[in-house]
């Protein structure tokens, strides 16, 4: 396999397109993993035998296939999202008959969306992945394979997704299809914005408070700005390397960064640091009277009930209620 694509093609991912295969991945999984006798699942493997000398049998999850769609422009690919397909393990194949279905529909939904390719989960692009990719080949003459890994893994930093191709390789004098790597950039619109930051603040379902909703809001503020930083070192380390000339000048990421560089001088502005003041005030004074609202309320409560009480004791002959 390729290290890298050489289509000079840019891929925009929209995050409903990982939470659909994600969800897709989930539900096979929960389906495929029966229940012990004590009523749960260990990750994957059961016993397979009340016997305690027996092992367990280890219950492989199956992988999981659909097809991603979207749009092209130029030289711009743009997958906006995603629906499942069924697969005969036994052909190895898809079902042609369920995807042209598929494919009708969403047509009428979507008119401007095409099927771009297919996706499936697991840790790298396999052999007999390539007999799929060729078979949707009479649908897009250059598909694009979208794979999740489900695995999990703490050390790692980016998204668990990657995005192949294919491209024509002579390998010992044959062509032959072979998958390459191709980078991708996340795009989201307004709505997929929402949706995700509703996601993000759903409350725990074992009843955390609000203190532990923001303590994990502010936590996750905190590692999107350490990864924002740990990406602008890396990137000075490289220009730095570049201008020593330890590695060759790459004139399209020096564009990138000439772009980037041209936006600090509009955010050094003294009509931005008004409007950032004024609107960081504003957000101040916000907050003081959400604190000033919360205040009064519990006063309020406290009030109510004391006065519930001295009413309670005034009645047996006590004293007059406080307030």
């Amino acid at each position: 396999m390729a290290e890298s694509s050489s289509s000079g093609l840019t891929f925009k991912l929209h995050p409903l397109v990982i939470l659909n295969i994600s969800d897709h991945f989930t539900r096979v999984k929960s389906q495929s993993l029966p229940l012990n006798n004590g009523g749960g699942c260990c990750g994957g493997s059961i016993a397979g035998s009340s016997d305690a000398t027996s092992a367990p049998t280890v219950v492989t999850v199956p992988r999981v296939y659909g097809c991603v769609i979207g749009s092209q422009r130029g030289r711009t690919v743009e997958i906006f999202n995603s629906f499942e397909l069924l697969f005969d393990p036994v052909t190895n194949s898809l079902d042609r008959a369920f995807l042209e279905k598929k494919q009708e529909l969403y047509k009428k939904v979507f008119p401007n969306f095409y099927i771009l390719g297919w996706y499936s989960t697991g840790t790298e692009a396999q052999e007999s992945d390539m007999l799929i990719h060729k078979a949707l080949m009479d649908i897009n003459e250059s598909p694009v394979y979208v794979l999740l890994n489900p695995s999990i893994n703490h050390g790692q930093k980016d998204l668990p997704v990657t995005i192949y191709e294919s491209e024509l390789h002579v390998i010992d004098n044959i062509p032959q299809l072979i998958f390459v790597r191709s980078s991708y950039n996340i795009e989201t619109v307004e709505a997929e914005r929402i949706s995700v930051d509703h996601v993000a603040h759903l409350k725990p379902s074992d009843g955390g408070s609000a203190a532990t909703q923001l303590a994990a809001h502010l936590t996750g503020i905190h590692s999107a700005i350490k990864m924002l930083n740990s990406r602008i070192r890396v990137l000075h380390q490289y220009l730095l390397a570049m201008e020593k000339g330890e590695i060759p000048c790459e004139n399209a990421l020096m564009r990138q960064v000439s772009s980037l560089v041209r936006r600090l001088p509009a955010i050094e502005s003294s009509k931005f640091q008004d409007d950032f003041l004024m609107e960081y005030n504003d957000t101040l004074l916000v907050t003081y009277l959400a604190m000033l609202t919360n205040s009064s309320s519990a006063m309020n409560e406290l009030v109510d009930k004391i006065n519930t009480a001295y009413d309670r004791h005034s009645r047996r002959g006590g004293r007059s209620a406080f307030i």
